[in-house]
């Protein structure tokens, strides 16, 4: 029993030994690799080095799959160039499993040790996380030998070697256990290091084992294909083609498992390097037949999963992928995009708003209102989004990046929830009492809200790309507003003063719209701030005084 707990303790140690490294990675190195996957995609060829490259560095073929998918559900890239850069992850990833099977058991007090170091003095920096890398490194090297050395206390019991020879009866058995295996380990790659350890050290048949190897080949897309489940039809598409890829090398690789066994021996006498050159030559064989099939696939996968036709709901996210959010700088570039999907239906609200004052239109003042409650919804379903993202595995740009998207998607909230204000004040004060504004006034209203609507867009902009000079130009715009708003409270008395009707009847509303304009052009102008401060063009108790 002792000796079964140990195997048992030595698997979950590689288990997450690989996840360690793999979160480590994306952490790091997040953004460079999807700048490589975005740049490889040009040709089938290197779109499948892309994927070799990426996969190879993060060590999970379901890793790059989901940020792969998360590419296509945006837009970013093509479906056919996504399964050609998933061919070569899958090469990665089993490139991978030839060099742990390596006996590189000497690094791991090496890295572990070196790991420590790093992490613990530098917790939250770039050598915090190589750190938590190189620990993740040294924990698979110790898993695998700790695996061969249980492997081998556990061959010796008879009862032990009856269970494992019952393998052999059925190759079904032995590529859904492989897939069961992969699934539960979330990892392809540690399911055939454990697999070619247990052959190498007589726990189970070669026969056997390179039946498992085609189930953990199998066991890998499927996962993939069950983590995107809830994800937009774009995104689960990319899982869905790598699956048809997998069965494709399950049906060639199935007739080849005796010639390999037979041929094998002569060049390599290991059998866990026997394990894992099948397990290689199984996504070499796999990208040989299918690059050429890319195409053929990709329109298959488009009818087995078509895209919706109906044109997509301003009140339903179209940007959050929950699968996105393993690679926090990805899920903080999706937040980004929804929060400007948001800031477009608050553009939507302020462009309706004069047309309900110069025409008194009552209904489009309801249709107004309820978008209202569009921009809740999406400002709810950002924060849930935002929370999810871990502020600790972020580093300083991504966590300034973090608080700016918070920060614009809050403001555009209240701006809608103004907008909601100015529309029922419209309602009560002007349209249900038949009142017109004065010539003047109307004029300064349409003015006031042509500049609100100029400076709206200039925000989004300075938030899209952060450009200093667009954000000074933004404050200088919170200025400009404050003296029109000074300058039309002025004129606006001197008309009540001589007593002119209109803008008598309307003088409540139109202070009160002034009013609403300036808390709505403060919150659009703050957007400049952390762009300035950022870049050293302002300082925070400038930003302070200013804000007063």
């Amino acid at each position: 029993m002792q000796h079964l707990l140990n195997l048992l303790a030595a698997i979950a140690l590689l288990v997450w030994g690989i996840q360690m490294v793999r979160t480590g990675i994306l952490r790091v190195f997040g953004a460079n690799l999807r700048q490589l996957i975005a740049k490889g995609v040009r040709t089938r060829p290197t779109a499948m080095l892309s994927g070799m490259g990426v996969t190879a560095v993060v060590q999970s073929s379901t890793a790059t799959a989901l940020i792969v998918s998360a590419f296509v559900g945006q837009g970013m890239i093509g479906l056919a160039a996504a399964l050609a850069v998933m061919l070569g992850a899958d090469i990665g990833s089993s490139l991978m499993a030839v060099v742990f099977s390596l006996d590189l058991s000497w690094l791991s007090p090496l890295c572990i040790f070196t790991g420590v170091v790093l992490f613990v003095a530098r917790q939250d920096s770039t050598a915090g996380r190589v750190g938590r890398v190189l620990i993740g490194l040294g924990l698979m090297l110790l898993a695998l030998r700790l695996i061969t050395e249980a492997t081998l206390v556990l061959t010796q019991s008879d009862v032990v070697r009856t269970l494992l020879m019952a393998l052999t009866s059925d190759i079904t058995l032995e590529i859904i256990t492989g897939a069961v295996l992969a699934i539960i380990s979330y990892s392809s790659l540690a399911t055939v290091l454990l697999v070619s350890t247990l052959a190498g050290s007589g726990g189970i048949p070669a026969e056997v084992a390179l039946g498992l190897v085609i189930g953990a080949n199998l066991g890998s897309g499927m996962l993939a294909v069950l983590t995107t489940l809830r994800s937009s039809i774009q995104t689960r598409q990319v899982p869905v083609g790598n699956l048809l890829f997998r069965l494709i090398g399950v049906a060639v690789m199935i007739p080849l498992i005796g010639p390999w066994h037979q041929w094998a021996p002569s060049l390599l006498p290991h059998v866990g390097a026997q394990v894992v050159a099948f397990h290689l030559v199984f996504n070499l064989i796999v990208a040989l037949v299918c690059i050429g099939l890319t195409e053929h696939v990709a329109r298959a996968v488009e009818k087995i999963l078509p895209e919706p036709s109906q044109p997509a709901s301003s009140s339903r996210p179209h940007h959050l992928d929950s699968t996105a959010l393993a690679t926090p700088s990805l899920a903080i570039s999706c937040a980004a995009r929804e929060a400007l999907h948001l800031a477009d239906v608050v553009e939507t609200m302020l462009i309706g708003l004069r047309k309900v004052w110069e025409d008194n239109d009552l209904d489009l003042a309801q249709d107004l209102k309820g978008l209202d409650d569009q921009v809740d919804d999406l400002y709810s379903a950002i924060k849930y989004y935002m929370t999810k993202i871990s502020r600790a595995e972020l580093d300083e740009a991504e966590g300034g990046r973090w608080t700016e998207v918070m920060s614009f998607t809050i403001n555009m909230e209240q701006v809608g929830d103004l907008v909601e204000r100015v529309l029922q004040e419209i309602e009560e004060k002007k349209i249900k009492k038949g009142r017109e504004f004065s010539k003047a006034g109307l004029e300064e209203v349409n003015e006031m809200h042509a500049l609100l609507l100029a400076n709206l867009r200039l925000a989004m902009g300075v938030f899209l790309s952060g450009n200093v000079r667009d954000a000074q130009k933004l404050l200088q715009e919170k200025a400009r507003f404050r003296e029109l708003e000074l300058a039309y409270a002025a004129s606006h008395l001197d008309r009540l003063s001589v007593g002119a009707v209109k803008s008598i009847e309307t003088s409540s509303l139109h202070i009160d719209m002034i009013a609403e304009f300036k808390r709505i052009n403060s919150l659009l102008c703050s957007m400049a701030y952390p762009v300035l401060e950022a870049a050293g063009a302002i300082e925070p108790r400038l930003r302070q005084r200013i804000s007063a």
